[in-house]
């Protein structure tokens, strides 16, 4: 059985409400999903820009389609590993909240979003959207005092996808700095996927039960950072394993389905680039059924494409199995992983990249995203030019704290990163544009 610290939670001292017979994982999902933060990523860009329709996902839907994703595989592995979910204690409610939560941290105008927010925090621990997500709900969110939504050790190791610190993963080679920011290139400045130094304090809380040992391999890198690219992380928890095959799942066949309807992607291109090699990798029930489901993909008839996407999506979901990933861990939790068969691991791999450069990298989805890069990048100077005067008055309390300590610059981008599409466009036309005038409203940071 998984230990009980892995229950505890960080600030112990709340109320307790009488009749409250809910499980403290079931507590956990109740406070991510009537969070502020969860709530902005209705308004934020998955794929497709917030606006652009009134079809396509945005985060939220995305997020939800994930949650129920993770509840399915979780019920997958009870039945089959009977033994070992009653040892790792599986909770398929556990893997709805972690999939609800995991892209709270992203900023508004999706990956441009992110980008600007790294070139403008190059010098001060850089941002990253994993790692504001685990900023949001050890410390920001108002559910308490100082530790954010306080949820229990197990839930926020869940949501540790990279469990290394930026400064540590940064390429050695930094391109210089860009005098104007619209010539930044977006490939020059993404992330390396990690936590802030700034955190560290509740990331050691987190950690605090594991040996030494499992402490060291779990921070562990595959190779240190190059001249060339990021370092990157090894492991993850069983949890999150799970949770990112959700994410994985929901993203390559979900988002499909939204370029299908929308017709971004054409039938000729599919069968060119998903059925051909699929046909090739394997020769399961995928690659022996393919060409039928395409046919229901692109069918007139809605009812046939629902089909095909909840086909593909219970293949992959059935196929993945618990393997012990590691045996030099001595905690549960991180010396099992789920998985997925590498057949299917490859096909899933086809869908994504599909979705990558048929989709996201298409130049309409990639202008959007650099008009919100820009938005972002201009927000943030002139928060940071006098940010006294131009913060709201909670984000303001908390920048003149922070800033005696040399680390006002991280409350600014806590607060650009907390707003949507929307909010961000509607801020940066007050700010800028001369016939503008309006009040946002509704920020906690």
């Amino acid at each position: 059985m998984i230990a009980e610290h892995w229950s505890e939670r960080r600030f112990e001292n709340q109320s307790q409400r009488s009749g409250d017979t809910r499980s403290a994982y079931q507590r956990d999902k109740a406070r991510i999903l009537h969070s502020a933060a969860f709530r902005r990523l209705q308004a934020k860009t998955q794929v497709l820009g917030v606006g652009t329709g009134d079809f396509h996902r945005t985060r939220l839907t995305h997020s939800l389609e994930a949650s129920q994703i993770g509840h399915g595989i979780a019920s997958q592995l009870a039945a089959k590993y009977p033994d070992l979910a009653i040892e790792l204690d599986l909770q398929p409610v556990l893997l709805e909240a972690l999939c609800l939560a995991h892209d709270i941290g992203h900023p508004p105008f999706g990956h441009g979003g992110e980008v600007a927010l790294h070139y403008m925090m190059r010098n001060n621990g850089g941002f990253e959207g994993n790692g504001q997500t685990f900023r949001i709900v050890s410390k920001l969110e108002p559910y308490t005092p100082a530790n954010g939504m306080n949820l229990c050790r197990r839930s926020i190791l869940g949501l540790i996808k990279y469990p290394g610190f930026i400064e540590q993963l940064t390429r050695t080679t930094v391109p210089n700095d860009i005098p104007d920011f619209r010539n930044i290139k977006a490939d020059d400045w993404y992330p390396p996927k990690g936590l802030y130094s700034d955190d560290k304090e509740a990331f050691d809380w987190l950690l605090a039960p594991l040996s030494n040992n499992d402490k060291q391999h779990f921070m562990a890198l595959k190779a240190d950072p190059k001249a060339s690219a990021h370092g990157k992380t090894q492991f993850k928890s069983f949890d999150c394993s799970i949770m990112e095959l959700a994410d994985d799942i929901a993203y390559a066949i979900h988002d499909l389905e939204d370029a299908i309807v929308m017709g971004i992607v054409r039938e000729k291109q599919f069968r060119q680039e998903i059925m051909e090699p699929l046909t090739a990798i394997t020769d399961s029930w995928l690659g022996q059924n393919i060409q039928h489901l395409e046919s229901k993909l692109f069918s007139q008839e809605h009812f046939e494409r629902k089909d095909a996407i909840g086909a593909l999506v219970n293949h992959f979901v059935t196929h993945i199995s618990i393997e012990q990933t590691d045996p030099n861990f001595t905690e549960p939790l991180l010396r099992y992983n789920a998985v997925m068969p590498q057949s299917e691991e490859k096909a899933l791999k086809v869908f994504k990249e599909f979705v990558l450069n048929r989709v996201i990298k298409k130049p309409e989805i990639q202008q959007l995203e650099y008009k919100g890069q820009q938005v972002v990048m201009e927000l943030f100077t002139a928060f940071h030019s006098d940010p006294a005067r131009l913060l709201p008055e909670n984000t303001r309390k908390r920048w003149m704290l922070a800033d005696t300590q040399g680390k006002g610059a991280r409350v600014i981008a806590d607060y650009i990163s907390g707003m949507t599409d929307e909010f961000a466009s509607r801020m940066y036309a007050n700010l800028f544009l001369p016939k503008t005038q309006g009040v946002n409203h509704g920020q906690f940071y």
